[in-house]
Protein backbone atom coordinates (compact mmCIF):
# COMPACT_ATOMS: atom_id res chain seq x y z
CA UNK A 1 0.00 0.00 0.00
CA UNK A 2 1.14 3.42 -0.60
CA UNK A 3 1.15 6.20 1.75
CA UNK A 4 -1.33 8.27 -0.63
CA UNK A 5 -3.26 5.32 -0.43
CA UNK A 6 -2.83 4.74 3.20
CA UNK A 7 -3.93 8.16 3.90
CA UNK A 8 -6.46 8.42 1.99
CA UNK A 9 -8.45 4.82 3.42
CA UNK A 10 -7.76 6.55 6.77
CA UNK A 11 -9.44 9.83 6.42
CA UNK A 12 -12.18 7.77 4.71
CA UNK A 13 -12.48 5.99 7.79
CA UNK A 14 -12.24 8.94 10.16
CA UNK A 15 -15.19 10.46 8.49
CA UNK A 16 -17.31 7.62 8.48
CA UNK A 17 -16.89 7.51 11.96
CA UNK A 18 -18.00 10.86 12.51
CA UNK A 19 -14.85 12.50 13.34
CA UNK A 20 -14.42 16.06 12.97
CA UNK A 21 -11.39 17.42 10.84
CA UNK A 22 -10.58 13.53 9.70
CA UNK A 23 -8.79 14.77 6.83
CA UNK A 24 -6.58 16.61 9.69
CA UNK A 25 -6.48 13.95 11.75
CA UNK A 26 -5.36 11.26 9.78
CA UNK A 27 -2.82 12.87 8.61
CA UNK A 28 -1.43 13.96 12.02
CA UNK A 29 -1.85 10.37 12.64
CA UNK A 30 0.18 8.95 9.39
CA UNK A 31 2.93 11.68 10.22
CA UNK A 32 3.34 10.28 14.09
CA UNK A 33 2.98 6.59 12.94
CA UNK A 34 5.39 7.04 9.98
CA UNK A 35 7.75 9.97 10.63
CA UNK A 36 6.90 11.17 6.64
CA UNK A 37 6.64 14.63 6.67
CA UNK A 38 4.85 16.77 4.12
CA UNK A 39 7.81 17.71 2.06
CA UNK A 40 8.64 13.73 1.68
CA UNK A 41 4.69 12.86 1.14
CA UNK A 42 4.36 15.48 -1.53
CA UNK A 43 7.90 14.46 -3.01
CA UNK A 44 7.04 10.94 -3.36
CA UNK A 45 3.34 9.77 -2.46
CA UNK A 46 3.48 6.69 -4.40
CA UNK A 47 6.13 5.26 -2.14
CA UNK A 48 5.33 1.78 -0.20
CA UNK A 49 4.39 1.97 3.12
CA UNK A 50 6.38 -0.36 5.62
CA UNK A 51 4.44 -2.90 7.03
CA UNK A 52 5.49 -1.85 10.90
CA UNK A 53 4.59 1.76 9.90
CA UNK A 54 1.23 0.11 8.08
CA UNK A 55 0.61 -1.59 11.57
CA UNK A 56 1.39 1.22 13.28
CA UNK A 57 -1.08 3.77 11.78
CA UNK A 58 -3.63 1.33 11.65
CA UNK A 59 -3.61 0.89 15.39
CA UNK A 60 -3.96 4.77 15.49
CA UNK A 61 -6.60 4.90 13.69
CA UNK A 62 -8.73 2.58 15.14
CA UNK A 63 -8.00 4.16 18.30
CA UNK A 64 -9.34 7.62 16.93
CA UNK A 65 -12.47 5.95 15.64
CA UNK A 66 -13.25 5.12 18.80
CA UNK A 67 -12.98 8.93 19.71
CA UNK A 68 -9.81 9.02 21.79
CA UNK A 69 -8.17 12.11 21.44
CA UNK A 70 -5.76 12.56 18.92
CA UNK A 71 -3.34 13.84 21.77
CA UNK A 72 -3.74 10.88 23.93
CA UNK A 73 -2.72 8.75 20.75
CA UNK A 74 0.27 10.69 20.61
CA UNK A 75 0.83 12.07 23.61
CA UNK A 76 2.07 15.27 23.28
CA UNK A 77 -0.33 19.14 22.36
CA UNK A 78 1.69 21.91 21.24
CA UNK A 79 0.99 25.01 23.00
CA UNK A 80 2.20 28.26 22.91
CA UNK A 81 4.74 27.33 20.28
CA UNK A 82 6.01 24.58 23.21
CA UNK A 83 5.23 21.17 23.17
CA UNK A 84 3.83 19.26 25.77
CA UNK A 85 3.31 15.64 27.20
CA UNK A 86 -0.58 14.98 27.89
CA UNK A 87 -2.40 12.18 28.50
CA UNK A 88 -5.29 10.99 30.85
CA UNK A 89 -4.68 12.32 33.82
CA UNK A 90 -4.64 16.23 32.14
CA UNK A 91 -6.67 18.30 30.36
CA UNK A 92 -5.83 18.69 26.88
CA UNK A 93 -4.17 22.18 26.83
CA UNK A 94 -6.33 24.71 24.27
CA UNK A 95 -5.82 27.19 21.96
CA UNK A 96 -8.26 29.41 23.82
CA UNK A 97 -6.18 29.36 27.07
CA UNK A 98 -3.15 31.06 25.54
CA UNK A 99 -5.41 34.29 25.55
CA UNK A 100 -5.21 33.69 29.48
CA UNK A 101 -1.46 33.27 28.83
CA UNK A 102 -0.85 36.38 26.32
CA UNK A 103 -2.62 38.39 28.92
CA UNK A 104 -0.39 37.74 31.94
CA UNK A 105 2.62 38.65 30.07
CA UNK A 106 1.61 41.66 28.84
CA UNK A 107 0.83 42.73 32.85
CA UNK A 108 4.06 40.79 33.64
CA UNK A 109 6.25 43.38 31.54
CA UNK A 110 3.92 46.05 34.04
CA UNK A 111 6.32 47.98 36.25
CA UNK A 112 3.77 47.96 38.57
CA UNK A 113 3.72 44.32 39.43
CA UNK A 114 4.91 43.89 42.68
CA UNK A 115 7.89 41.84 42.91
CA UNK A 116 8.86 39.96 46.42
CA UNK A 117 12.85 39.77 47.15
CA UNK A 118 14.10 41.27 43.54
CA UNK A 119 11.59 38.06 42.10
CA UNK A 120 8.27 37.37 40.15
CA UNK A 121 6.22 34.87 42.27
CA UNK A 122 3.72 33.15 39.93
CA UNK A 123 1.35 30.58 40.81
CA UNK A 124 -0.72 28.36 38.62
CA UNK A 125 -3.77 27.34 40.50
CA UNK A 126 -5.09 23.89 39.18
CA UNK A 127 -1.94 23.34 36.80
CA UNK A 128 -2.48 20.26 35.05
CA UNK A 129 0.11 19.58 32.26
CA UNK A 130 1.52 22.70 33.72
CA UNK A 131 1.39 24.25 29.92
CA UNK A 132 -0.01 27.93 32.04
CA UNK A 133 2.76 28.10 34.23
CA UNK A 134 5.58 26.57 32.01
CA UNK A 135 4.48 29.09 29.19
CA UNK A 136 4.62 31.77 31.55
CA UNK A 137 8.30 31.51 32.96
CA UNK A 138 9.41 30.53 29.42
CA UNK A 139 8.84 33.48 27.73
CA UNK A 140 8.66 36.25 30.68
CA UNK A 141 11.13 39.29 29.52
CA UNK A 142 11.35 37.74 25.77
CA UNK A 143 10.20 39.31 22.25
CA UNK A 144 7.39 37.38 22.25
CA UNK A 145 5.63 38.09 24.82
CA UNK A 146 1.74 38.78 24.48
CA UNK A 147 1.27 36.37 21.58
CA UNK A 148 1.70 33.23 20.06
CA UNK A 149 4.56 32.41 17.99
CA UNK A 150 4.14 32.03 13.70
CA UNK A 151 5.50 29.02 12.09
CA UNK A 152 8.82 28.91 11.93
CA UNK A 153 9.51 31.29 14.39
CA UNK A 154 11.72 30.31 17.59
CA UNK A 155 10.14 30.73 21.35
CA UNK A 156 13.07 33.27 21.77
CA UNK A 157 12.01 35.39 18.77
CA UNK A 158 11.89 36.40 15.21
CA UNK A 159 14.87 35.48 12.98
CA UNK A 160 17.75 37.67 13.95
CA UNK A 161 16.24 38.83 17.47
CA UNK A 162 17.60 37.78 20.69
CA UNK A 163 15.60 37.79 23.96
CA UNK A 164 15.54 40.64 26.40
CA UNK A 165 16.97 40.36 29.85
CA UNK A 166 15.20 38.36 31.54
CA UNK A 167 12.78 39.02 34.24
CA UNK A 168 13.64 37.16 37.72
CA UNK A 169 10.46 35.14 38.29
CA UNK A 170 9.82 31.72 40.00
CA UNK A 171 6.57 29.95 39.92
CA UNK A 172 4.71 27.21 41.36
CA UNK A 173 2.11 25.10 40.22
CA UNK A 174 -0.93 23.76 42.43
CA UNK A 175 -3.36 20.91 41.69
CA UNK A 176 -5.34 18.25 43.85
CA UNK A 177 -3.90 15.10 41.23
CA UNK A 178 -0.85 13.96 42.00
CA UNK A 179 -0.92 12.20 38.90
CA UNK A 180 -1.67 15.88 37.24
CA UNK A 181 1.46 17.15 39.35
CA UNK A 182 3.63 13.89 36.99
CA UNK A 183 2.68 15.14 34.17
CA UNK A 184 3.44 18.56 35.24
CA UNK A 185 6.71 17.57 36.65
CA UNK A 186 7.94 15.75 33.39
CA UNK A 187 6.99 19.00 31.11
CA UNK A 188 8.90 21.03 33.09
CA UNK A 189 12.13 18.96 32.84
CA UNK A 190 11.55 18.36 28.83
CA UNK A 191 11.37 21.72 28.82
CA UNK A 192 14.39 22.49 30.86
CA UNK A 193 12.32 25.01 33.08
CA UNK A 194 12.76 25.20 37.13
CA UNK A 195 9.17 24.95 38.82
CA UNK A 196 7.87 23.92 41.92
CA UNK A 197 5.01 21.60 41.89
CA UNK A 198 2.25 21.05 45.32
CA UNK A 199 -0.12 18.79 45.81
CA UNK A 200 -3.19 20.02 47.78
CA UNK A 201 -7.25 21.07 47.55
CA UNK A 202 -6.90 24.38 45.85
CA UNK A 203 -4.28 26.77 48.15
CA UNK A 204 -3.62 24.03 50.59
CA UNK A 205 -0.06 23.36 50.88
CA UNK A 206 1.22 26.82 48.94
CA UNK A 207 3.13 29.30 50.63
CA UNK A 208 4.14 32.58 50.35
CA UNK A 209 2.24 35.77 48.06
CA UNK A 210 2.12 36.40 44.79
CA UNK A 211 2.20 38.84 42.02
CA UNK A 212 0.12 36.72 39.75
CA UNK A 213 -2.39 34.05 40.51
CA UNK A 214 -3.15 32.30 37.17
CA UNK A 215 -6.16 29.89 36.42
CA UNK A 216 -7.98 27.73 34.25
CA UNK A 217 -10.06 25.45 36.62
CA UNK A 218 -13.14 23.28 36.54
CA UNK A 219 -15.76 25.22 34.88
CA UNK A 220 -18.46 23.26 33.72
CA UNK A 221 -22.09 22.84 35.53
CA UNK A 222 -22.20 19.44 36.38
CA UNK A 223 -25.71 18.93 34.11
CA UNK A 224 -23.48 20.02 31.39
CA UNK A 225 -20.66 17.66 31.33
CA UNK A 226 -22.92 14.80 30.32
CA UNK A 227 -23.54 17.21 26.76
CA UNK A 228 -19.88 17.34 26.37
CA UNK A 229 -18.47 16.11 22.92
CA UNK A 230 -17.28 12.35 23.44
CA UNK A 231 -13.79 13.05 23.77
CA UNK A 232 -13.77 15.33 26.47
CA UNK A 233 -16.51 13.62 28.51
CA UNK A 234 -14.88 10.25 28.24
CA UNK A 235 -11.39 10.96 27.97
CA UNK A 236 -10.59 14.86 30.19
CA UNK A 237 -10.61 14.27 33.87
CA UNK A 238 -13.74 14.74 35.40
CA UNK A 239 -12.13 16.42 38.28
CA UNK A 240 -10.88 18.44 36.04
CA UNK A 241 -14.31 19.72 34.03
CA UNK A 242 -16.66 19.96 37.08
CA UNK A 243 -17.28 23.19 38.12
CA UNK A 244 -20.46 21.78 40.47
CA UNK A 245 -24.33 22.71 40.39
CA UNK A 246 -23.45 26.56 38.33
CA UNK A 247 -19.84 26.00 37.29
CA UNK A 248 -18.66 28.80 40.05
CA UNK A 249 -17.64 26.75 42.88
CA UNK A 250 -13.79 26.99 42.28
CA UNK A 251 -14.17 30.65 41.22
CA UNK A 252 -16.07 31.87 44.42
CA UNK A 253 -13.18 30.03 46.07
CA UNK A 254 -9.98 30.68 44.98
CA UNK A 255 -11.21 34.48 44.68
CA UNK A 256 -12.07 34.44 48.74
CA UNK A 257 -9.10 32.40 49.50
CA UNK A 258 -6.01 34.28 46.33
CA UNK A 259 -6.71 37.73 48.73
CA UNK A 260 -3.89 35.77 51.66
CA UNK A 261 -1.62 34.63 48.95
CA UNK A 262 -1.76 38.15 46.77
CA UNK A 263 1.22 40.45 47.50
CA UNK A 264 -0.31 44.32 47.35
CA UNK A 265 -1.34 45.24 43.70
CA UNK A 266 -1.19 41.77 42.32
CA UNK A 267 -3.02 40.02 39.85
CA UNK A 268 -5.57 37.86 39.74
CA UNK A 269 -6.19 36.05 35.85
CA UNK A 270 -9.08 33.17 35.53
CA UNK A 271 -10.24 31.77 31.70
CA UNK A 272 -13.76 31.39 32.16
CA UNK A 273 -16.49 29.65 30.15
CA UNK A 274 -17.99 31.90 27.30
CA UNK A 275 -20.79 32.76 29.58
CA UNK A 276 -19.27 33.66 33.08
CA UNK A 277 -18.10 36.82 33.06
CA UNK A 278 -20.42 38.84 34.08
CA UNK A 279 -20.91 36.20 37.54
CA UNK A 280 -17.06 36.11 38.01
CA UNK A 281 -16.84 40.26 37.74
CA UNK A 282 -19.04 40.18 40.06
CA UNK A 283 -17.77 38.20 42.50
CA UNK A 284 -14.33 39.67 42.16
CA UNK A 285 -16.05 42.93 42.78
CA UNK A 286 -17.76 42.30 45.80
CA UNK A 287 -14.50 40.80 47.02
CA UNK A 288 -12.85 44.35 46.55
CA UNK A 289 -10.50 43.37 43.70
CA UNK A 290 -9.98 46.83 41.33
CA UNK A 291 -8.98 46.93 37.11
CA UNK A 292 -11.65 43.91 36.27
CA UNK A 293 -11.07 43.66 32.52
CA UNK A 294 -12.83 41.05 30.37
CA UNK A 295 -10.72 39.51 27.38
CA UNK A 296 -12.36 37.86 24.25
CA UNK A 297 -10.96 35.14 22.47
CA UNK A 298 -10.20 34.64 18.60
CA UNK A 299 -14.43 33.73 18.11
CA UNK A 300 -15.26 36.98 19.75
CA UNK A 301 -16.38 35.13 23.13
CA UNK A 302 -15.70 36.31 26.62
CA UNK A 303 -12.43 34.20 27.62
CA UNK A 304 -10.44 35.79 30.50
CA UNK A 305 -11.26 37.71 33.56
CA UNK A 306 -8.56 39.85 35.76
CA UNK A 307 -8.55 41.89 38.71
CA UNK A 308 -5.96 43.42 40.81
CA UNK A 309 -6.12 43.47 44.87
CA UNK A 310 -5.00 46.38 46.46
CA UNK A 311 -5.44 45.59 50.42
Amino acid sequence: MTIRDAYKEGREELKLAGIPDAGLDAWYLMEYATGIGRAAYYANPDRELAKKDREKYRACLEKRKKHIPLQHITGEQEFMGLLFSVNKHVLIPRQDTEILVEEALKLADKDMIPCENGKMRILDMCTGSGCILLSMLYYIGKPANGRSLTQGESPAGKAGETALDPIAAEGIGADISEKALLTARRNADDLGIKAEFVQGDLFENVSGRFALILSNPPYIRTEEIGLLQEEVRLHDPREALDGKEDGLYFYRRIIKEAKDYLLPGGYLVFEIGYDQAEAVRNLMSESRYTDITVKKDLAGLDRIVCGRYIK
